[in-house]
């Protein structure tokens, strides 16, 4: 037992099936121990099969009956004022933090008819709240991390990578030119490389070994797996 609370958010954009977030990612939920809903992404726990503990959102996508549902089945509840500068997501990010999470996967970060919410989404793997605790946004299709170099201590991050020999793993610099990348177990190898950000260079490398990882030395870099079903 490693002792650190990983946590679900559950936000209001389109989650697949169970049955393919397990196909993709084997093992995702293993070791989860409390959910959080993003206002409408509670519609998602029952068909995942999970227990909403905590619900935050402005109410705006999710029927008053059904917060009172959530509230009289011992969930907490937190209604907040519609106008506000944080959307639900953030907040239920927010709130897993001050719950103690040290691990958080978001379902539901992607997909539904606003592009926005998704992009807004892909930039909160860079709030300030999170420190150094590890995130990802989940779909069938897609697991996104962001990589933050250097460490405190001025020191290049390593990130492990294990997973599916032939499944993609894009590098994408999360506006910033990123340096000093080493790569290990991916068929396009960088070794102490720059990634420009603009041009598509990092796009669609693949896994060659089950323990691929990488090493950032400066910069914000986007790691995109994305299943081999989906190549090329």
């Amino acid at each position: 037992m490693t002792g650190r609370r990983r946590t679900i958010v559950l936000a209001d954009g389109d989650v697949a099936a169970r049955s393919a977030l397990d196909i993709a990612w084997p093992g995702w939920a293993d070791g989860v121990d409390r959910v959080v809903a993003a206002d409408g992404g509670a519609r998602h726990a029952p068909e995942l099969g999970l227990t909403i503990d905590r619900w935050v959102g402005d109410g705006d996508s999710l029927p008053a009956d059904e917060i009172e549902r959530l509230r009289g089945a011992g969930t907490r509840v937190d209604l907040v004022e519609r106008d506000k500068d944080e959307s639900d997501t953030e907040l239920a990010i927010d709130a897993a933090i001050a719950d103690g999470a040290d691990e958080i996967v978001v379902l539901g970060a992607f997909g539904g008819p606003r592009l926005d919410h998704a992009i807004a989404n892909l930039s909160l793997l860079g709030h300030p709240g999170l420190g150094r605790r590890a995130i990802v946004l989940l779909d069938a299709g897609a697991r996104v991390r962001l990589v933050d170099a250097p460490d405190p201590d001025g020191r290049p991050v390593h990130v492990p990578l294990p997973g599916r020999v032939g499944d993609l793993v894009s590098l994408i610099p999360f506006g910033v030119d990123v340096e000093g990348i080493r790569t290990e177990g991916l068929r396009y190898p960088l070794s102490d490389e720059t990634l420009r950000s603009g041009p598509a260079r990092g796009l669609s490398n693949v896994r060659l070994a089950a323990d691929a990882s990488i090493s950032v030395g400066r910069g914000r870099l986007l790691v995109i797996e994305s299943p081999v079903t989906l190549s090329p």
